[in-house]
């Protein structure tokens, strides 16, 4: 019990990296990084936990980057099918969990249909664990009793757009929104237009968990100018629990 089992030739694995500090990953999850013979790794994942792996491990670069170089989904599936049908121990390492928002779950489809044996080793996700880094627990006793956690990656009125926004304001929850960087404005006046307070706490955590980590305090009418010039990933917090968040430039100034 609490120990991972070994892993097995002509298998894939599906570890979550967490938030990006490779202290934040699971046991289980260093523990398949030590015995791939082969990793397919996302940007996101925490490039220092490929120091665990064999010297003679194979690591595929499988970035996925916004509005930059990317892997298709189609072509990552191939990838894991080929190396386990090659007999390779695979591990598919990846940031933050997987399963949110992380297409964990094609990849296990993928996987299944090609009747490749999957291991799904779940992780902690960006979308708690962030804002806790910047200070922000996601409910609190007596402010707030659940959270909500929806993709930035569409604006509101997007054709593939799911979101209720409208029901989202009056939710009482705090939102917690990833992959939103470039959409904040619009979903902040989404927000504003269906009657969620422009003085709602709001704030947002760039490069959680890493070195460079910043956070940035604001409200919601203020929060996509506060957000200017901070680039992907960042997350973004709207909620009473927001008034908690530790700026960066407090945070320096105590040292």
């Amino acid at each position: 019990m609490g120990t991972l089992a070994p892993l097995l030739p002509g298998t894939v694995t599906l570890v979550a990296g967490g938030p990006g500090d490779p202290g934040l990953m699971t046991v289980a999850g260093r523990a398949a990084v030590e015995q791939a013979d082969v990793l397919l790794v996302d940007h996101l994942a925490p490039q220092e936990a490929l120091g665990w792996a064999r010297p003679d491990t194979e690591v595929l670069d499988v970035a996925k980057l916004p509005r930059g170089r990317t892997t298709p989904q189609e072509r990552i599936n191939a990838l894991l099918v080929a190396h386990a049908r090659a007999g390779r121990r695979v591990v598919r390492l990846k940031g933050g969990d997987g399963f949110v928002f992380g297409r964990g779950m094609e990849e296990v489809l993928a996987c299944a249909e090609a009747g490749v044996d999957t291991r799904v080793l779940p992780g902690v996700t960006s979308a708690v664990a962030v804002p806790a880094l910047g200070g922000i627990p996601v409910t609190h006793r007596g402010v707030v009793h659940g959270f909500s956690v929806i993709s930035g990656h569409v604006p509101p009125g997007h054709p593939t757009c799911t979101l209720d926004y409208a029901a989202l304001a009056r939710s009482g929850t705090t939102l917690v929104v990833l992959m939103g960087v470039a959409n904040l404005a619009a979903i902040a006046g989404e927000l504003l237009a269906h009657g969620l307070p422009g003085g709602t706490p709001a704030a947002v955590v760039a490069r959680g968990g890493h070195p460079d980590q910043e956070v940035r305090a604001a409200t919601l009418a203020t929060v996509a100018d506060a957000a200017a010039g901070i680039a992907p990933p960042a997350v973004t917090v709207i909620g009473e629990v927001a008034a908690f968040a530790t700026p960066t430039r407090q945070l320096e100034e105590t040292r």
